[in-house]
């Protein structure tokens, strides 16, 4: 009886400065999600619940900020400051390519192994690279290209009619030439 008190004691005492924590500054939680889709409640609770927040309306709000990314993969910023949650998305190379590839809304759960097999141009892939930037190891904006490229080969897409193989060699042999910023 007595450790039971005592487990109960600390639970206590861990959740009480988390939500002092959360009165004070700013917590971020990053996660992926499917864009234009209410998330289960059930897998936000863990996360959100201990900040005082409720799953279902931040669920909400980050089906309200995704809109645009429907039924692609996301990774989605939520910034939590005096219990307000404010999503902002984070892109990544492959929604952003998926996104240039004009592709039509497709039911995940009934659709499955669809083919990319688009067709973008070299200046797309080099304003993806623009977005991409800041996230990249990278020198220079022609190696942020050559990633994107790779990211359009593991997806299946051509690049100006060629494969981004191909592009990628012309980079390095100084054929293509990419702008510097």
């Amino acid at each position: 009886m007595r450790d039971e008190g005592a487990r109960t004691m600390m639970m206590c005492v861990s959740l009480e400065p988390l939500t002092d924590l959360v009165e004070q500054q700013a917590i971020t939680l990053i996660m992926r999600t499917v864009g234009g889709e209410v998330g289960s409640a059930s897998s936000l609770a863990p996360k959100i619940g201990p900040l005082g927040l409720s799953p279902k309306k931040v669920g909400e709000d980050i089906q309200k900020a995704t809109m645009d990314w429907k039924g692609m993969n996301v990774t989605v910023k939520l910034t939590v400051v005096n219990r307000q949650a404010t999503v902002t998305m984070i892109p990544a190379a492959s929604s952003l390519i998926m996104k240039a590839l004009n592709e039509p809304v497709r039911d995940r759960k009934k659709v499955k192994n669809v083919v990319h097999n688009g067709n973008i141009t070299l200046e797309q892939v080099i304003d993806i690279a623009k977005v991409m930037r800041e996230r990249s190891m990278a020198r220079k904006l022609s190696g942020t290209v050559k990633e994107i490229l790779g990211t359009c080969n593991s997806i299946g897409c051509t690049v100006n009619g060629e494969s981004p193989r191909d592009i990628q060699a012309g980079i390095d042999d100084g054929e293509v030439v990419i702008p510097d910023e």
